[in-house]
């Protein structure tokens, strides 16, 4: 079901949701969590169907907050959706035009589940803080997504800078698949220590560089990363490759979708490595609420160990 608000203000909005409650049932109970979706109009309809997806596990309420052009006419119009149209959450989609959204923060503060956790969620342009931002404020986690930045590579070198606990960026998220199948390998036989790593990845691939610093965080080892030219690999996280005593230890997509291991003495293994959907990023990330603090030593310690580590090969 979904009821259209047009003209409208947070007061309306919030009595109307009561309404709705109390004639189709406790429809708010079971709700864990408020998500609220910060983007510009016209873009919102591929996020709120990752959201209500992702909520067939977190059942949520979700609010979309869509922002105008500041010459508009101050105006503030809404739409609440429930049942089929919501999957397990209830979305509130708010089109706020012109002034009416100077203050975001006003906008979504009533519509706030109470006492439930709070997570933000910047899918295209995010705050250079989003800590610091009217809605990062009232959030205990705080996502982006480094690949929808202008320039992906600078927006996770600048991570460091404005990190506060609660922060996480869908580019850490994208490389969950690799650090599971890099650990798996690892605890294998033979149990010989790494003692250098190489990763390659596309020009627009920010995981990359998140990849390459955990990697260096975790085997202490030199890390080499490098961006790949688009004729040669066009998307993600081409290859890792661990080099032991016993031979090197190779993880490499040979195509979008497909990586293919590679082990001293042991067959060759195919593996499914499709690029993960917007759904399963913000479904991993909305299972935890508290700070991903190993996400804040890899943009921290880490980066700044790759850093060190091209410092000293650009030495020699």
């Amino acid at each position: 079901m979904i009821i259209d608000l047009p003209d409208t203000t947070v007061s309306a909005i919030s009595k109307r949701l009561v309404s709705v409650r109390e004639e189709g049932g406790a429809v708010a109970l079971g709700r864990v969590l408020t998500l609220i979706i910060v983007t510009r109009h016209g873009a919102e309809e591929e996020v709120i169907e990752a959201a209500n997806d992702a909520s067939r596990e977190h059942p949520m309420r979700v609010i979309a907050v869509l922002f105008g052009d500041d010459d508009e006419e101050p105006r503030l119009d809404a739409q609440i959706r429930v049942g089929g149209d919501a999957g397990a959450s209830e979305v509130i989609v708010l089109r706020a035009h012109g002034a009416a959204g100077s203050n975001a923060e006003s906008l979504v503060t009533g519509l706030l589940l109470p006492d439930a956790p709070v997570v933000a969620w910047w899918p295209a342009e995010a705050p250079a803080d989003p800590a610091a931002s009217p809605i990062g404020r009232i959030a205990q986690r705080r996502i982006t997504d480094a690949s929808s930045q202008a320039d992906p590579a600078a927006w996770v070198s600048d991570l460091a800078g404005h990190y506060s606990p609660g922060d996480t960026d869908f580019a850490w998220t994208r490389v969950t698949r690799w650090r599971e199948q890099l650990a798996a390998v690892l605890d294998q036989p033979p149990f010989e220590p790494v003692t250098a790593v190489e990763v390659r990845g596309a020009g627009d691939s920010p995981s990359t560089v998140l990849l390459a610093a955990w990697l260096g965080l975790k085997l202490e080892v030199p890390v080499d990363y490098a961006y790949l030219p688009a004729d040669e690999w066009s998307s993600g996280i081409k290859s890792v490759r661990l080099t032991r005593p016993g031979g090197d230890t190779l993880l490499e997509r040979p195509a979008p979708g497909v990586a293919v291991l590679t082990q001293p003495g042991q067959p060759t293994h195919d593996l499914a490595f499709p690029r993960r959907t917007l759904r399963e990023c913000l479904a991993e990330e909305l299972r935890r609420l508290d700070p991903d603090l190993l996400y804040g030593r890899v943009i921290t310690e880490g980066h700044d160990l790759l850093a060190a580590s091209a410092d000293r090969s650009s030495d020699v």
